[in-house]
């Protein structure tokens, strides 16, 4: 039988908290930076669940690529607004 210890509790509920805090954030900026902080602390509850394998992957993915592809979709969705005058 597996042991939880304090330090996984621990990250857990900061992980329960950040993706809280990203379903409750209206800004879709803000959601974005909360996304990104969503995905380090995953990255971290991984490696301290001894997977780091895993939490490299989600370093990359979870916390720079998807956060990246996300604000470049935005930048293009609000030029082509302004272009064509809506704001």
């Amino acid at each position: 039988m597996n042991v939880v210890s304090a330090g996984q509790v621990f990250v857990l509920l900061i992980v329960a908290a950040a993706g809280l805090g990203v379903v409750l954030t209206r800004d879709v900026a803000n959601q974005v930076i909360g996304v990104s902080f969503f995905g380090l602390t995953l990255a971290l509850m991984f490696l301290i669940l001894h997977a780091p394998d895993v939490a490299l992957s989600q370093l990359v993915v979870g916390a720079v690529a998807l956060p990246l592809m996300l604000l470049l979709t935005l930048a293009k969705l609000r030029r082509s607004h302004m272009r064509r005058g809506r704001r």
